[in-house]
């Protein structure tokens, strides 16, 4: 089975939570920085494939508000073929 290429990116701007989910190959504390100060809207979100216009630091995330930035793989769904009749008979 492929590895989930999906994480998950929580960190506050302005003290307020945050977080969100993003598909990509790879990802460090590096990455989870500058996708966090994309989401917060300090940086431009790159195009598929294109290197990011600008790189964000935690310190310079840090200046504009964004703190606290923690990442973790998001769980992949273990599909129970016998709990997934039942809700298609359950109006889900």
């Amino acid at each position: 089975m492929k590895p989930v290429d999906l994480f998950v990116i929580e960190y506050r701007l302005h003290g307020k939570p945050k977080s969100f989910i993003i598909r990509t190959k790879m990802m460090n504390n590096t990455e989870a920085w500058q996708w966090a100060s994309c989401d917060a809207g300090l940086v431009p979100i790159p195009k598929p494939g294109w290197p990011p216009l600008k790189r964000f630091s935690k310190p310079m995330a840090e200046r504009f508000g964004v703190t606290d930035v923690q990442w973790r793989e998001s769980q992949a769904l273990a599909w129970d073929e016998e709990h997934s009749h039942d809700r298609e008979h359950s109006g889900f």
